[in-house]
């Protein structure tokens, strides 16, 4: 079956041990005193910096290593702004606030956050460092999705809580190249395997020289992966990372997915993160999330391991607000196409004591004791899919809600609020939602809700007039 979680023994511990260094960082990672040695060793000869776009994705310049140690590692640079205002295909499109033809595609500022500066090790002589959209005063960008996840984590700390995650995603490798594929109008597509290879230990070579070649690549750049398997549908892969800080969780997928592109395009691959690529195969991006204070699990109550008063309040709030937020978990027309009974993708939002039917699952024991939320599909933006986890926690924290009982069987056959079925639908929701108009700020709002639009008048052949 396509869409099965990861055995979570090691995400229920919460691991946050490293490969570190006798510096104290992890393997891959360095300090922005470390690049003038390995640019004089030729080890280091570009440096690229990136923010992430609205749908996920790195976008930036890359940089001859000595010119951003002078010029760039600590005054910044500039990109156009356009960058947090374009459709799927990069189109710049009107109706966004922040950038548009009528004020002439400005630049952004763009500040290096040095604490995320790595080597790039499936890019020779590369290292990378993501940024932080600012405006030129230094003041952030509301909207740009590295901020908004922020903007959520400080929400929870008013509340003395701190988050931590572990994410976890599926996608599907095909045989051959992109452009192969756009050649072929997508038609006639080869899956890398044929068969259902659900945790299989024998995999073809091909599969097995791409997993090694991503592991290794991934140990080296400081991001050790936690485990691969084959899932259900033919070339269906899932992966899991270790539990950590939240924003540094979706600060690594985007450098996985990076990876995971760099190194299939090498390969002969052309792998996708759609959320349902083929009828019948559904690929998720489930997030593990818990809650501390003081090094400590609020999730379970000291002695019995019941689901403790904050656990409780979290799982109604994740109930009652993700259908108002579901443009930042499953932003696009095919997202919806994932929500199918007889799936592991939920149907209604329901809770469940390790049960895969449902859109939150409790999983783990002790201070392992976690949810595991698993209506973003692979398409999502990692930053913008816990943005609503995290805001609608805190909805259920704020209100204290009061949680009803918990799903058993399947819940695709549980009366209750349904998923969206639709973009159009969720968009709806969303424009008119005051739980997201609070918890994320009209701007983002109002924002993000155009990215909806956008996605919808494409798939009806309504193209966006400059």
């Amino acid at each position: 079956m396509a869409a099965h979680s990861s055995d979570n023994g090691t995400v229920a511990r919460l691991a946050t041990r490293r490969n570190s260094s006798p510096h104290g960082r992890s393997e891959g990672q360095l300090s922005l005193t470390d690049l003038p040695s390995l640019v004089k060793a030729g080890r280091i000869r570009t440096v690229l910096l990136a923010i992430p776009d609205l749908q996920g994705r790195l976008k930036g310049k890359w940089y001859d290593a000595r010119h951003f140690i002078r010029n760039v590692a600590h005054d910044g640079a500039e990109f156009c702004a356009y960058l947090l205002a374009t459709d799927v295909d990069m189109n710049p499109v009107p109706g966004f606030a922040l950038a548009s033809w009528e004020t002439g595609y400005q630049d952004l500022a763009v500040s290096p956050a040095l604490s995320t500066l790595r080597t790039l090790p499936w890019m020779e002589g590369t290292a990378v460092v993501l940024g932080d959209a600012v405006h030129h005063d230094g003041t952030p960008i509301e909207v740009a999705p590295r901020q908004i996840l922020q903007g959520q984590l400080t929400r929870l700390a008013r509340h003395g809580l701190h988050v931590k995650a572990g994410l976890e995603t599926e996608f599907v490798l095909y045989q051959g190249t992109y452009a192969e594929a756009v050649g072929s109008g997508y038609h006639g597509l080869r899956p890398l395997t044929t068969e259902n290879l659900d945790y299989a230990l024998d995999h073809p070579p091909g599969a097995h020289r791409f997993f090694r070649r991503l592991q290794r690549a991934l140990a080296a750049a400081g991001l050790p992966l936690e485990a691969i398997k084959t899932e259900g549908a033919p070339g269906q892969v899932e992966v899991t990372f270790p539990y950590g800080g939240a924003l540094a969780a979706c600060d690594g997928h985007l450098l996985f997915k990076h990876a995971v592109r760099v190194l299939g395009a090498g390969a002969g691959l052309a792998p996708t993160f759609m959320a349902a690529p083929e009828t019948g195969v559904q690929s998720g991006l489930h997030l593990h999330v818990s809650l501390w204070r003081g090094g400590i699990s609020q999730f379970n109550e000291p002695g019995d391991g019941r689901l403790s008063q904050i656990a409780r309040q979290a799982i109604a709030g994740l109930v009652d607000a993700l259908p108002e937020l579901a443009p930042l978990y499953a932003p696009n027309i095919n997202s919806y196409k994932r929500f199918l009974p007889g799936s592991c993708a939920p149907t209604t939002m329901t809770w469940g004591y390790d049960n895969r039917t449902c859109a939150v699952r409790v999983v783990g024991h002790g201070d392992g004791l976690h949810l595991e939320i698993r209506v973003p599909g692979a398409d999502a933006n990692p930053y913008l899919a816990l943005s609503a986890v995290l805001a609608a926690i805190d909805h259920g924290i704020e209100q204290q809600l009061a949680l009803g009982a918990a799903a058993t069987g399947n819940a695709h056959d549980v009366d209750g609020v349904a998923v969206p079925s639709t973009l159009q639908e969720a968009l709806h929701a969303f424009r008119n939602s005051a739980l997201a108009q609070d918890a994320l700020g009209a701007e983002v709002v109002a924002h993000y809700a155009h990215l909806a639009q956008l996605e919808i008048d494409h798939h009806h052949g309504l193209r966006a007039v400059p």
